[in-house]
This record gives structure tokens, sequence and C-alpha cells, in this order.
């Protein structure tokens, strides 16, 4: 892949940017008169974290012409992001409330983001083949299928018109039931649509069972996650690589975590991470996608990749807001000494 040099990939984002809104420390939503900002979104932070990292990182997406949108513009560019492919109309912004948890009480999110200037830009409003122009990749998430049909047909429009190109194609399965509300009958078709399209897929077991109407019911994580990728190679074969992460829970502040990704060839997991008094979780699964992307956009050997992207995961924890801020050599430092405290 002559492309990967460490000039970095071409890679386009498409999704929808929120602005959060969280208390301040461990407190519930206003205990006191005040409120946290900060923006994110599904592929927003992989789009950041990969202009952090040293790619050319396009975000295609649709926001309120206001000083919203535009201070959720300037937090992109901040990181690097080229935010050319954003369109500007009258309406409003997505918000989210997260509540986090502490202790033995769960974090809760409550979505604002109902006919959103993005959840109301049609498919014919993106110029797909001139934003899509020098791209290697696309990336995007099934938040999109959620949040209705418009946003649903527009994610089916990238993906065919990345297909048209040439282009690989990433997707995150990202399921949110709350989101997906009474669409949940579409869900399976939806994805699938997207999926069968896909070289890269972030899912698990429960994932891919709910797209394929199965099961894998092994007690075992890995075994469950091994039947599942057996699955989808089997069902769609432009896939090439499926990975996940796993969660453990001890409490809302303590965690384990550990990564896994199958191949045609084999089937590989990372060590279990233990996570400690973590800081914010949120965008956890992003910094993993960005961490997988980076390593094979950089030609890593697939154990290498793959244990890049939990490092990445794992240090998200430690960072407010919703996107990994940190650079390659933070990850490389931190796998070097291995100095998480690794369960054995």
């Amino acid at each position: 892949m002559h492309h990967t040099s460490q000039a970095g990939i071409h890679i386009v984002l498409f999704g929808e940017l929120l602005m959060r809104l969280s208390p301040p420390a461990n407190e519930l939503p206003l205990q006191s008169p005040r409120f946290n900002v900060h923006f994110g979104g599904a592929e927003a932070n992989v789009a950041a974290s990969l202009a952090i990292l040293g790619h050319r990182s396009v975000m295609v997406s649709a926001l309120p012409d206001n000083m919203l949108g535009r201070t959720c513009e300037g937090e992109l560019r901040k990181h690097g992001v080229d935010t050319g492919g954003i369109r500007y109309a009258e309406g409003r912004m997505g918000v989210y409330y997260l509540a986090p948890g502490a202790m033995h009480r769960p974090s809760e999110v409550l979505y604002d983001r109902a006919d959103s200037v993005f959840a109301r830009t049609p498919a014919g409003a993106y110029d797909w083949p001139r934003l899509l122009d020098g791209a290697q990749w696309l990336h995007l998430s099934g938040i999109n299928l959620a949040l209705g049909e418009i946003t649903a047909n527009a994610a089916l429009a990238a993906v065919h018109a990345a297909r048209d190109a040439g282009m690989s194609i990433s997707f995150d399965c990202n399921y949110r039931s709350r989101l997906w509300g009474e669409r949940a009958s579409q869900a399976p078709a939806l994805l699938r649509e997207i999926v069968s399209e896909a070289d890269l897929l972030f899912g698990n077991d429960r994932d891919v069972a709910l797209i394929l109407g199965t099961a894998c019911a092994q007690a075992d994580a890995g075994d469950r996650f091994r039947a599942a990728a057996d699955a989808a190679f089997a069902a769609w074969p432009r896939l090439r690589r499926i990975a996940a992460t796993e969660r453990l829970h001890r409490n809302v502040d303590d965690q384990d975590l550990f990564g896994l990704m199958a191949t045609r060839e084999h089937v590989l997991i990372t060590v279990t991470h233990r996570l400690d008094h973590v800081v914010d979780r949120i965008g956890g699964g992003d910094a993993f996608a960005a961490g997988l992307l980076h390593g094979l956009f950089r030609g890593m050997p697939d154990q290498a990749m793959l244990d890049f992207a939990i490092t990445a995961a794992c240090l998200k924890h430690s960072i407010p807001g919703d996107v990994n801020l940190l650079r390659e050599a933070d990850m490389l430092a931190f796998l070097a000494q291995g100095s998480f405290e690794v369960k054995r």
C-alpha cells in the first residue's frame, strides 16, 4: 500500500457533530447551575484523533449557521481536522447531556438531537464525488442510520459513492437502542446494507448477532467473538477485518478493558488492562477505532495494530471530553514501558 507512508492517509468521515453538556465533577445535572461544554460525535472523535496522529482527516457534516456551529467547527480545526466538507444551514445543533456516574451510580446520557440541521440535511445536499476526491478511505458509524431515514439515506449515498471511487470503507456499528427507538426493527437491514460494503467492521458478537439474526452463546468472550467473526466473514465477502473492545465493570470508576480483532487468517486478543479511577470513558470506542485505523494506515503488524488501538482506548479514559488528544509517541511510550497494571 504505497499511500500509507509517514505522510499519512487521506480519510473522509461522515456523521453528526454534537455539543455535550455535563455537570462539573461528579455532580448530578443542575445540582449547581453549571455545565461543562465539549464538542464531539462518533466520527468527529475519530477524525480529530486521526488528525492528531498525522493523517489528512476531512469531516463531512452539517451544522447550524450560528455561534454554536462555528465554535464546534473551530474545535475540530484546532485539532487539525479539515472542515471543508461541513455545510451550514439554519436550524439547531444536536445536543446531549451526560450525567457522569460515580462508584455504583451509572452514567446516563440524555439526547436532545431531534430535528437538528444534520438530521434534516438530505442525501442530495452532499456532493460526494467532490467530497471524496483524492481520498483513500471513508469512515462512518451506525448512528447515521439510527437518527432517521434522511441521515440513513445520506450515509448509504456516501458508502455507494466511496465504493464507486474504489475507496476502502470502515464502519462502526455503534448500536444505540435509545437512538433507534421505534425504528429498531429496521436496524438489521440498514446495518447489513452498509456492513456488506465495509472492509473493516468495528463491532462485537452482539452487533453481528443483531445484524445476522443469530446468537453466539459461548461463555468465553473470545470464543463468542471468534464465532461472530466466522459468521461475519461468511456473510460478507468484502470484509477483511472485524475489531471490538470488551469491557468488564467492577464499578463506574474501575473497569477492565481488552481488544479483539479477527482477520480472515486469525483472531487476536490483547492483554486485559485495568482502568482504575476512570476520568471520562466517553469516546473510548472512537479512540480505539482511530488507533486501529492509524495502525492499519502505518502498516503495523496485526498484533501491534491491535495493541496500539487498545492503548489509545485505555489512555482516552484519562482525558476529559470526547476526543483522545494524545499523539503516537504517547501511545508508543506506554506500550514500551508496559505501564498499565496488567491483570494476570
